[in-house]
Formats: C-alpha cells, sequence, structure tokens
C-alpha cells in the first residue's frame, strides 16, 4: 500500500518566464521551492534569495544537519568563486596545500607536484551557508547582516517528494511529499539509474594534535597520496571543530578507495550497520560494525605506508561511501519551470574532487542567467556540458585508480 503523502504544495508563481532572461529591477518575485537542502541546494538558494524570491527549502532528511563527520572537501575555483560573491559572512573558509606528492608503501615520497590547493570541510560550508539563507546561528560564524530587497527563505526538515504534477505554464506545479526516501531526478527521469561501480570510499577525520612528527612531517599542510593495485588512499588538512583553520586545532582528512565486487559477502557485511540494516550508498558515522572496522585497521597496517596507516588507527568514527555513476540526459522540465543541478543533475566519482564545484558552478551560472547575463538555452547548455565532462573524467580517473595501474603506484608488501 503507497504511503499517503503529507503534504502537497503548488508553485503557482514559477511560470517558464520567471526563467527567461530580465534586468533585476524588470520583474516580481516569485515563490520557488528547492528540493534538497544540502551544499547545492544552499547554493542556489542564496542565489535566489538575494535576488528577491521567496524560496522554500524541503529535505528528506530528519535532522538538522545531514552528517556532521567533517567530511573534507577541496574548494575548487568556482567554490572559491561562489563563496567570495554569495558568503556575508566572510570568515576563512580553507586550508592551504601547498603541493601534492606521492608515497611508496615504506612512506618515502616518490613524486611531488609544487600545486597549491584550498582544503575546507563539508560542516564549515553547511553553517556559512545555513547563515547566510536562513540565518541559522551556530559556532562556525557570525550572522552576516540583512541585505535590502532579499526575499524570505524557509528550510524544512523531513521532507521528500513524492510526485510532481505540470498545472500549466500559468499555474505552476503541484508536488506532493512525504518523509520516505525518493528523488525527483528518479521521478522525472525513471529509467536513469544510480549505479554501484565496484569499490568503496572508506573516509575518515583525525585530530591534527594527536599526530606523530612522522606523520606531521608527510601528511601536514600537502596533498599526499599513495597507489598500489585496486587501492588508492589520499589525506588533506581541513578546518577542524566549529570550523578552526589554526594549526594543531585542524583535521586530517582520509579516503581509501578500496574494491568490492557488487553482491559480494565481503560487501554485504561493509554495508551493514551495527542494527543489521543494510546501507545503499552511504554508511553512516558511528553505524559501522566494530569487527568490520578491527578488521580494515588491520589491513592498513599491513599494507598501507606507516604514516597513512596511523591515521586509519587514530580514527574513531570512519564511514563509507559506495562509490556510484549517474547522470540525468537533460537538466531541465517541465518548460524550465523544474530544473535539475548539482548532484540532482550528476553523481561525479569523488575523484573528480568537483561534486561542490558544480554545485557553485550550477548555481553561479542560474545567477548569471536570472541577471539577464545569458539565455536559458546557454545557462542549460553550459551546465549540461560541464556535468558531462566532469562526469567522464571521473569515470576515467577511477577506472584508472582501482582498475588499471596508476603512474605512481607502489605494491603492497609480501
Amino acid at each position: 500500500m503507497a504511503s499517503k503523502p503529507m503534504n502537497v504544495v503548488v508553485v503557482r508563481s514559477l511560470p517558464s518566464a520567471s526563467f527567461s532572461p530580465f534586468p533585476r529591477h524588470s520583474y516580481q518575485p516569485h515563490f520557488l521551492l528547492q528540493i534538497g537542502g544540502s551544499l547545492g541546494g544552499l547554493m542556489h538558494g542564496i542565489v535566489l534569495k538575494r535576488l528577491g524570491h521567496t524560496v522554500r527549502i524541503l529535505e528528506r532528511n530528519p535532522s538538522p544537519l545531514l552528517h556532521n563527520q567533517g567530511a573534507g572537501v577541496v574548494a575548487g575555483n568556482d567554490t572559491q568563486d561562489f563563496f567570495q560573491h554569495h558568503d556575508l559572512t566572510h570568515r576563512p573558509l580553507a586550508v592551504t596545500s601547498h603541493l601534492r606528492h606521492y608515497l611508496d608503501v615504506k612512506g618515502n615520497e616518490i613524486h611531488r607536484e609544487e600545486y597549491a590547493q584550498q582544503m575546507t570541510s563539508w560542516d564549515l560550508l553547511y553553517y556559512v551557508l545555513r547563515a547566510n539563507f536562513d540565518r541559522v546561528e551556530s559556532g562556525y560564524c557570525s550572522l552576516p547582516p540583512v541585505q535590502d530587497g532579499e526575499g524570505k527563505a524557509t528550510y524544512q526538515y523531513g521532507h521528500t517528494v513524492t510526485a510532481l504534477h505540470d498545472l500549466g505554464s500559468d499555474a505552476g506545479v503541484e508536488l506532493s511529499f512525504h518523509d520516505r526516501s525518493s528523488t525527483v531526478r528518479k521521478l522525472l527521469q525513471p529509467d536513469v539509474e544510480r549505479k554501484y561501480v565496484g569499490y568503496v570510499a572508506w573516509r575518515g577525520t583525525v585530530p591534527e594534535r594527536s599526530l606523530s612528527a612522522a606523520a606531521t612531517a608527510a601528511l601536514a599542510e600537502k596533498f599526499t597520496f599513495f597507489h598500489a593495485l585496486g587501492v588508492q588512499i589520499l589525506a588533506y588538512l581541513i578546518p577542524g571543530p566549529d570550523g578552526a583553520v589554526e594549526p594543531g586545532k585542524r583535521l586530517m582528512n582520509w579516503v581509501w578507495y578500496v574494491n568490492y565486487a557488487a553482491g559480494s559477502a565481503a560487501y554485504r557485511e561493509l554495508m551493514t550497520d551495527v542494527d543489521g540494516k543494510t546501507h545503499a550508498v552511504t554508511l553512516p558515522v558511528g553505524k559501522m560494525a566494530p569487527r568490520v572496522w578491527e578488521k580494515q585497521k588491520a589491513v592498513a597496517a599491513a599494507t598501507l605506508p606507516p604514516q597513512f596507516a596511523e591515521i586509519v588507527a587514530k580514527t574513531e568514527q570512519p564511514f563509507i561511501q559506495a562509490i556510484t555513476d549517474v547522470l540525468s540526459p537533460s537538466n531541465t522540465y517541465l518548460d524550465g519551470r523544474v530544473l535539475l543541478v548539482g548532484d540532482a543533475l550528476a553523481g561525479f566519482r569523488p575523484h573528480t574532487a568537483a561534486s561542490t564545484s558544480q554545485a557553485a558552478y550550477d548555481a553561479l551560472m542560474l545567477d548569471a542567467m536570472l541577471r539577464g547575463e545569458m539565455s536559458r538555452q546557454e545557462w542549460a547548455a553550459r551546465t549540461m556540458e560541464y556535468a558531462r565532462r566532469v562526469q567522464r573524467r571521473g569515470v576515467e580517473m577511477g577506472e584508472r585508480s582501482q582498475f588499471g595501474r596508476h603512474p605512481y603506484a607502489g605494491t603492497y608488501p609480501g
């Protein structure tokens, strides 16, 4: 029996003309609905709010924070551009990684590239965006000043869209929603499915102050990699609790890619939590079965460079992300009244370090389109090209990393 929807929303002020180019002073504000309240949803919500629209975000997760595990984010150029133009808190957001380098299995450097990158954390970006969108107070930042002409912003938890109905260009879109799992992409493109690609990312963080001198020398303020057959692990510093960026207060973030065949006993054990529930994509923080984690720490000690084995062993709350591919064939539906952006449009493999950048790029392009700087067709073409290009690059990087041979790959001992 189907669940009864908990509510229905009719977005009546969202005709297709509202997404045509127009000067800032020549249009009336609209009531706009953003489905999904992670980083991409908040970025788009801020853009729309600052243009004077009333914006309501529906987030399917029931809790105020989706996952406060301090997961690392590489802040690419588009992410930096978005915060430079739209973040009014003006607080520091990143730790600089001054170079990329590769270790062999004994922990010796075998290659380096002088290449600076900005490293931040999911929770810091989330709280800064919430401060800008709906003025949520936190220890991460002060609230920004209210801007003249801003629209109203609302963020609601525990709401999942389960149906979309086109009411016509002058009436809008009707949405039914309930607190159960679904995605708007699945409603619009039921034939497009997220596909597991044969490996997962183990992830975790360790307080910088807990690292040994050897691990600090090898990993601090560097983007460090180790490759072996079917394995990649990387690490970099990110802001610590409440977004602290001062030395000694930061976190060492690591990501360890390991192959598991779909449907295998090892994969099923991995994705089954301490309560016996099997997860499809993410095994959350605090839910890993202790025997699984103890087994993986033993693997780390036996096979990884000592600096990486140390940070794995010192991690208290790891989590797992199954790596998947998904790409929608279009980003515009119902005559432009429903747009797919960010992860709803394309899921990138983490090797690209571009998921947050995609969200930022899409939001910047939407801002430009709504300000009349490009047409709706140009917006659609640019954002689709970005999604296809980076998604394809992620597949190539992941296949080389996990099923090919990386040029700086070492070997496991023995």
